[in-house]
């Protein structure tokens, strides 16, 4: 798809992982509220946000891209290299089985978690952040299950540790960065009813979808790093 080139006016995000879901929630969300959205799926049709871009006009772009393949993200920051953006939002995650321990989890299941759910979101960051504007924000989708302090009862324990190694990722991140202007953001979407949230969860995508975009933009101009959840408030590390 040929680049367009944003306007000086217009606010501009990178979405990494919007095929459907929380993902395709945020760039439909931006786009309603007047940004340039370039989003990523890994295949190069078929996905909801593919039927999103046929009534989204020139305001969304479509790249494909496999985050847990480095080389793909390098020609991702090659191809959008004269772009720069005001917010990069990587989204991507994947759970085991819910019932699974670290005392049974298989060490191929266990790895494909972390890499999907930590290691390759921070590879991917630190590949594009240099298309973030120096007052812009860099953002993450962890969990309130990311959270160390509020884990009292051991579920989820694979899904949990690989949202905290985001966490912890992200704040080995702000401190390398420290004299950064940007805003840091790790961001908590509440227990949300998708494909990967399931039927009982407690919140619609459009109860949380429209408060966590507004909470991003919120944190606009304040550098460093904040972990939030989707209406705004502190998650304790």
């Amino acid at each position: 798809m040929t680049a367009l080139k944003p306007s000086l006016e217009e606010k501009s995000l990178l979405l990494i992982g919007a095929s459907r879901g929380l993902g395709c929630a945020m760039a439909e969300e931006y786009i309603k509220l007047g940004w340039s959205v370039v989003a990523t799926t890994r295949t190069r049709s078929g996905t909801p946000l593919h039927r999103l871009a046929e009534s989204a006009g020139d305001r969304l772009e479509i790249e494909t891209v496999d985050i847990n393949v480095p080389s793909q993200v390098i020609a991702l920051r090659d191809r959008l290299a004269e772009r720069m953006f005001d917010l990069l939002f990587v989204n991507a995650g994947v759970k085991n089985n819910d019932a699974e321990t670290i005392a049974d989890v298989s060490t191929d299941e266990f790895i494909r978690v972390m890499v999907t759910n930590a290691l390759s979101p921070m590879r991917t960051i630190e590949t594009l952040h240099v298309l973030v504007s120096p007052t812009g924000t860099i953002g993450v989708m962890s969990s309130g299950q990311g959270s160390v302090t509020n884990n009292t009862n051991g579920n989820y324990e694979v899904y949990r540790g690989s949202k905290a190694a985001l966490n912890m990722f992200m704040r080995s991140f702000a401190a390398r960065h420290a004299n950064d202007r940007r805003a840091l953001l790790a961001m908590a979407p509440g227990w949300v009813r998708t494909d990967m949230g399931g039927p009982e969860a407690r919140l619609s995508i459009g109860e949380s979808i429209p408060n966590l975009v507004a909470t991003i933009n919120a944190q606009h101009g304040k550098p460093g790093l904040q972990y939030l959840d989707y209406l705004g408030r502190v998650v304790p590390w």
